[in-house]
């Protein structure tokens, strides 16, 4: 496990920082993740390291940017650190949907696949646990 793994989930209060998936209903820690990738010249700072569940960390992997289906942009995906999550995303709740509320937010949720069957299943038994978000 990685040693700054207690800071950085408390921090995050041990969700996902992306796609805000409640650490403790997963049999396992989640992963601290590089925002700017090491390879592209992030460090091991607080201010460069969140909190992922494994799908959101697999799909990110060392990207920064994503593409805006609404507008093909090629625009910075959210950066835990520096955005607010309110700002860039919301919860449709009628069908546990994530709908990206800007660019970066749209970008996200489209590289990250938070729309999935399989989230959006999950959203809705986490949402009646009064876990999400």
């Amino acid at each position: 496990m990685n040693p700054l793994y207690p800071e950085v989930a408390r921090r995050a209060d041990h969700r996902c920082e992306y796609c805000h998936a409640p650490e403790p209903v997963f049999n396992f820690a989640f992963e601290v993740e590089h925002i700017v990738p090491v390879a592209s010249g992030g460090g091991n700072e607080g201010d460069n390291l969140a909190l992922a569940c494994r799908s959101c960390n697999a799909f990110k992997s060392a990207r920064r940017t994503g593409t805006d289906p609404d507008t093909g942009a090629t625009v910075p995906l959210f950066h835990a650190r520096r955005d607010t999550w309110e700002e860039h995303f919301a919860v449709n709740p009628e069908t546990n949907a994530m709908v990206g509320r800007t660019p970066t937010g749209r970008a996200t949720v489209s590289l990250l696949q938070l729309n999935s069957p399989a989230q959006q299943l999950a959203r809705r038994q986490w949402r009646r646990l009064d876990l999400f978000p």
